[in-house]
This record gives C-alpha cells, structure tokens and sequence, in this order.
C-alpha cells in the first residue's frame, strides 16, 4: 500500500544554498540526465499531471526545485546533467550547483539515480553515481522508460547499468514507466523505508 499524498506543492526553487528552505523537513533528491524523466517520476509518485514541470526539451530544470510533500518530507529535482547543448560555463554552473547541494545540505536523507533503461550510463551517469557513492547515499536507480522495451528485456538492461555503473546488488536497480505506471508501489516502497529510517533523525 503506497503512501497516502494529502498535499504537494512546489515550495522553494533555489540556485544556491542561500536559498534553500530553512527548516528540518527531510529531502530525497532526483539526480539524472537530462530529458530522462526525473520531473515525471516524481509527478507520477504524487499522482499529480504538473506538480514538476516536463518538457520534451532537455535541459529544462535548471535550478534546485523543492517539492513539499504532506508537510513530511521533501522531493528535490535536480538540474539535469550531460545535455550537450549547453555552453561548457552554464554545465559547470550546474554542476556546481548539485555538488553544493550534496555537500552541504543536512536535510538530504537520499539520491535516488534517474537513468533510462533503453540506453547504457554514459560518462555522465558514472561520474554522478560516483558522487553519490562518495556522499555515503545507497545508490538507488530508478531505470525509467521501462515501457519502451519488452519486459522480458528488462533483466539483461538491468544488467548493463549494474555493471557500468558498479552496483553490487541488482535489487537497487528498479526498472519504471510514469507512462504505464510500472512498478510505482516498488518505488515508493523504497521511499517509505528511506522515511522510515530517518524519522526520528532531526536534519
């Protein structure tokens, strides 16, 4: 049984740590490429069609946006990574901008990695699965357009990320479509555990 959703609501966009919010609700944060679905994923989780805004334009989150969810916690979009059509000063802005936010932000109880099933990580995806590692999170992928290949696909895609991205259990792995609502309850399953777990931590 998922979580009951009473409310969500855009709460804060920031660009730096000046500007995030200033209370100790605990965050989970979406980390992936660009145009890879972090802003469906979490609409999907909500049950909401545009709580975070999507577009078929990659590169479309550009800042740190906060979701306040129930008044319990928070999900946080990042920037997408890797879009090419940047100039090399705005990716590294971007850049900047997450490492900050996983290096300072005592709220952050999570990243859970946003990766499409259909294409191998890239330079991109390894490097920020790096980051995740080595701020101590678990490494978590939620492998989205899972709808797009067969299922019987899904273990040998599974695979391929574990592999590439140096996941030790394959369980961390799970394949997701905001558009066929695959397995919706199994990552919000992982989120409950995550909520549960830092409860009673204050930020």
């Amino acid at each position: 049984m998922k979580m009951k959703i009473t409310s969500a609501e855009l709460q804060t966009i920031a660009v730096d740590k000046e500007k995030y919010p200033n209370d100790n609700i605990f965050e989970i944060a979406f980390a992936g490429k660009s145009n890879v679905g972090k802003s469906s994923l979490i609409n999907t989780l909500v049950n909401r069609k545009s709580l975070a805004r999507t577009s078929g334009k990659p590169g479309k989150t550009q800042t740190l946006n906060f979701y306040n969810i129930n008044n319990e916690f928070r999900f946080v979009d990042l920037p997408g990574y890797g879009y090419a059509k940047v100039s090399k000063k705005e990716r590294k802005k971007w850049a900047d901008m997450i490492e900050e936010y996983l290096h300072y932000r005592k709220n952050l109880v999570e990243v859970i990695h946003v990766i499409d099933i259909r294409h191998e990580p890239g330079e991109h995806d390894k490097l920020m699965h790096e980051w995740i590692k080595y701020y101590g999170f678990n490494g978590i992928v939620v492998a989205t357009k899972a709808d797009k290949i067969s299922r019987g696909q899904w273990e040998k895609h599974r695979t391929i990320i574990q592999k590439k991205l140096n996941i030790e259990n394959k369980q961390l792995i799970i394949p997701f479509s905001s558009q066929k609502k695959i397995n919706v309850d199994e990552v919000w399953k992982v989120i409950e555990e995550i909520i549960e777990i830092n409860k009673n931590q204050q930020p």
